[in-house]
């Protein structure tokens, strides 16, 4: 239920964090084709913090409800969909923030779940990938959390993939997760 807070993300086992996100259901706002509405009148900055006609929202609660409807369409444009109404919302970077990792088992073995700002955890795979764009301003590390939305990896989260991946023998520097590989580098 999107009102209810999300766990200590710290005290879950891995186990405990891939059932949560194998329970966490969210309305199938990808079979929604309602007429566009207009704007909505909000945005979410690069930090992930999401605001309304210029305030900050300060009830998460209320930002994990919106966070389950939002979608992206086809050509780029993030929005949030109910049966009835589609409304533009602007995007800095991307839509959620990877706030917190967690890491369970060694090389091939490597599991990585991440919590997400709304409270959300994806656990990095093939479902879940990670990626790392080149950027002027340096990496920009993401994780695919569904349909084309990402979460931007913080740069503390990135950092301790960094040290992850200097742990590691090998010639490119990457993590594993439920057995794949991802670059921390970006692609060429």
């Amino acid at each position: 239920m999107p009102n209810t807070p999300p766990p200590d993300f710290a005290s879950l086992s891995l186990a405990e964090i891939a059932r949560l996100a194998e329970e966490h259901r969210l309305p199938p706002v990808e079979s929604w084709n309602p007429a566009h509405c207009g704007d909505s009148e909000m945005r979410i900055a690069r930090d992930g913090t999401w605001f309304h006609q210029g305030s900050p929202i300060g009830r998460p609660a209320m930002v994990r409800l919106f966070s389950t409807i939002l979608r992206r369409e086809s050509d780029g444009r993030f929005v949030l969909v109910t049966p009835v109404e589609k409304l533009d919302i602007a995007v800095e970077d991307a839509p959620f923030v990877a706030v917190e990792v967690k890491v369970e088992g060694e090389g091939e073995a490597m599991r990585l779940a991440f919590r997400l700002n709304t409270g959300d955890v994806v656990v990095a795979g093939p479902e879940h990938p990670l990626r790392v764009e080149a950027r002027d301003d340096g990496p920009h590390p993401y994780l695919r959390v569904r349909g084309g939305l990402d979460a931007l990896i913080a740069r503390t989260v990135y950092y301790e993939l960094a040290q992850l991946a200097l742990a590691r023998e090998g010639a490119l520097p990457g993590v594993w997760s439920q057995g794949m590989f991802f670059p921390l580098e970006p692609a060429a």
